[in-house]
């Protein structure tokens, strides 16, 4: 067993160093900040606690997997409750959907509010969990840059059903197939977000996305989802990964075409093999400046951002759930905006996440923590000063007249996260929460993968590398990881 050095400790770093450690290797992770977990982070803010990073959880079960790896029972240091409420949808016309997590019960309330079949909709969701058949051992689960991986049984069934991708069709194009009303087309064209692509653009491979909620379940983290770090870290801890925080890496060390080891705060310390979950940009551009770089991929297009809000509200709404969609009554002229225009549209959709609706520590007594959330384009030199002003307004503005309350006059609390502050934050370039966009059909097949092809033992993990962002995929890519290293 080797020495192994990890550089970067968010969800997929964190469970890659778990998964190495499992298998006999001593494992080093250093991570700039002074805190582990990178996006997955938290705040406390007056007497308010924020998740200030993903906020829906799926696939329990790849974190409870790391815990049986590494010898520990999960109940020891994580729990989690299962939603019967994934989602309250609010429309511009006044439509209100309960999405359910139970198909049967969600399709039922989608055809009393909308109209649309019930059969339509469970007949979706069938063609969403064959979606996730046939990709998940492929393109999820194994690297697509190994020969291997196309000479398994199970990746030649799914070769042979790749015509039922759909992947020639955007998202949008699909769901108005599927679907004739307007709403519920805009209902599920919002997975697109989910890895932060545009549903006209993107394929309709990726109406995946909804199995994991609607047939698989969505979950709270006790405590929030920064909890999930915390129980990471400490099992890590348990069996013997050690972390350096406070630790910036200054660059990979390369003999030979190889990587042997890493420079951090003057020193050079040296290792078998190094893992970058810093996202692929700056692992290039400031790690390995002097190795050429994959420019092609690169330079892709990056995916969307996030304007946040922090607000900690002095009352409470019982009209409102964990997770709350205000949507915009132009969806395509919004994407228009985010992804032609790069800026914000007038009407934005609104992501509203209230932990304290399970978690009621999250807030002061009688009040609510409302992370509140837009889609934007990644930074490249707009004035966010000027857009995010007057994106507050207009969020202020719509969520006062969807809930018929001056929502400003009950702001307590305020921070703000945006493309920016996001880069500075966690070192994902231009703030793109996901990498490359998959504004393309060979998405999956155009990110980089999770190792490197011209320098021996240097491997990549994360959601900026293949599979992809978001906590799921990036537990899959330290999976991906951990199979390659042995």
């Amino acid at each position: 067993m080797g020495k192994i050095i990890v550089i970067g400790s968010g969800i997929g770093g964190l469970a890659t160093a778990i998964r190495l450690r499992a298998k006999g290797h001593q494992v080093q992770v250093f991570e700039a900040n002074n805190r582990v977990g990178g996006k997955l982070a938290e705040l406390q803010l007056g007497g308010f606690r924020f998740d200030m990073g993903p906020s829906l959880f799926t696939l329990p079960q790849e974190v409870d997997n790391l815990f049986e790896l590494g010898g520990e029972e999960s109940t020891q240091y994580f729990s989690y409750t299962k939603l019967d409420l994934l989602c309250r949808y609010f429309f511009g016309d006044g439509t209100n959907i309960n999405a359910y997590e139970d198909p049967v019960k969600f399709a039922d309330e989608v055809e009393a509010k909308t109209g649309e079949s019930a059969h339509r909709i469970l007949r979706f969701f069938r063609k969403s969990e064959e979606l996730y058949g046939i990709t998940s051992h492929v393109f999820l689960e194994r690297s697509l840059h190994k020969l291997s991986t196309y000479l398994r049984k199970d990746t030649l069934k799914s070769i042979l059903q790749l015509h039922k991708l759909n992947a020639f069709r955007t998202m949008h194009q699909a769901n108005e197939s599927y679907f004739s009303d307007e709403r519920v087309v805009q209902l599920f064209d919002r997975y697109a977000t989910y890895n932060g692509s545009d549903p006209y653009q993107a394929p309709a491979t990726l109406n995946v996305i909804s199995h994991l909620e609607h047939n698989l379940g969505a979950y709270f983290p006790q405590g929030g989802m920064y909890n999930i770090v915390k129980a990471l870290e400490n099992l890590a801890k348990a069996i013997g990964v050690q972390f350096h925080v406070k630790a910036p890496v200054d660059r990979i060390v390369i003999e030979n075409k190889s990587a042997i080891g890493i420079k951090t705060g003057g020193e050079e310390i040296r290792a078998n093999k190094v893992v970058s979950n810093m996202d692929i940009v700056p692992t290039y551009r400031k790690l390995l400046p002097d190795q050429p770089a994959p420019e092609k991929i690169l330079n892709q297009p990056r995916s969307s951002s996030a304007l946040i809000f922090f607000w900690g509200m002095n009352r409470t709404f019982p009209s409102l759930d964990l997770h709350n969609i205000f949507f915009s009554e132009n969806y395509g002229e919004e994407f228009d905006h985010i992804w032609k225009q790069k800026d914000i549209g007038e009407d934005p959709t609104v992501y509203l996440y209230i932990s304290s609706k399970m978690n009621p520590q999250d807030a002061v007594e009688g009040g609510e923590n409302w992370f509140c959330m837009i889609n934007v384009p990644p930074d490249i030199g707009q004035d966010w000063d000027a857009l995010c002003a007057q994106a507050r307004e207009r969020i202020l503005q719509k969520l006062s007249k969807r809930l018929g309350v001056d929502v400003a006059s009950h702001i307590v609390e305020e921070h703000r996260l945006e493309p920016r502050t996001i880069e500075q934050r966690t070192s994902s370039f231009q703030g793109a929460l996901y990498g490359n966009s998959s504004n393309n059909p060979l998405a999956a097949f155009m990110r980089h993968p999770n190792f490197s092809q011209k320098i021996k033992n240097l491997y990549f993990v994360g959601g900026s590398v293949h599979p992809g962002g978001g906590i799921p995929l990036c537990l899959l890519s330290a999976k991906i990881v951990g199979d390659l290293i042995g």
